[in-house]
């Protein structure tokens, strides 16, 4: 049986999931992000106190199809901007499609009526997000930071920041304040 939750945005959130679904006395073959898969093929009784202990540290469990088709579109995407920087071998739509089995304008549609914004600026708010922790780690240029993600040309990437954030990334650096938001947020 496979259980989908929601916020489940790293590795950290896998672990302490895995804990959660053991302390209930259930019992994970699989745990990735967004989902999780039990030996058990019900899980009745344990139902109320599993959905209890993930609510406490932040998740939720997904019952219906198209809060689970959303949730596994953001969790793609953080998952691609994030831990991948971003590497794709094809098309933004193509990927998802090809993921989750649907036709991409279908799950757009759903997106957008269920997020109030495109899958298009989604990514960006993530990409910008993943802007502004290297930005304050201050490891690489402006330069190293839009190759890395893909953009083309550092001003592209810096124009695009001040659009989402209201400032540019010098400003934002000089700043000093961490002004982020947890990827469950964006």
């Amino acid at each position: 049986m496979i259980i989908y939750l929601k916020n489940m945005v790293c590795n950290r959130c896998k672990m302490v999931v895995k804990d959660i679904f053991e302390e209930v006395g259930l019992h994970p073959i699989r745990v990735a992000l967004g989902e999780v898969e039990i030996q058990e093929d019900d899980i009745g009784p344990l139902r109320e106190n599993l959905v209890q202990k993930v609510q406490s540290v932040g998740y939720e469990i997904l019952d219906d199809k198209k809060s689970r088709t959303i949730e596994k579109i953001k969790t793609l995407i953080t998952d691609l901007v994030h831990n991948q920087n971003n590497a794709l071998d094809t098309t933004l739509s193509e990927y998802l499609a090809r993921e989750l089995r649907q036709d991409y304008s279908t799950l757009s549609t759903l997106f957008s009526e269920v997020e109030g914004i495109t899958i298009e600026k989604y990514v960006i708010h993530q990409k910008i997000e993943k802007v502004k922790e290297l930005l304050v780690y201050d490891e690489k240029t402006l330069s190293e930071i839009a190759f890395q993600l893909h953009y083309s040309s550092a001003a592209y990437l810096s124009n695009q920041f001040k659009k989402v954030t209201g400032l540019s990334p010098s400003h934002f650096k000089k700043q000093r304040s961490v002004d982020r938001k947890p990827l469950d947020e964006v």
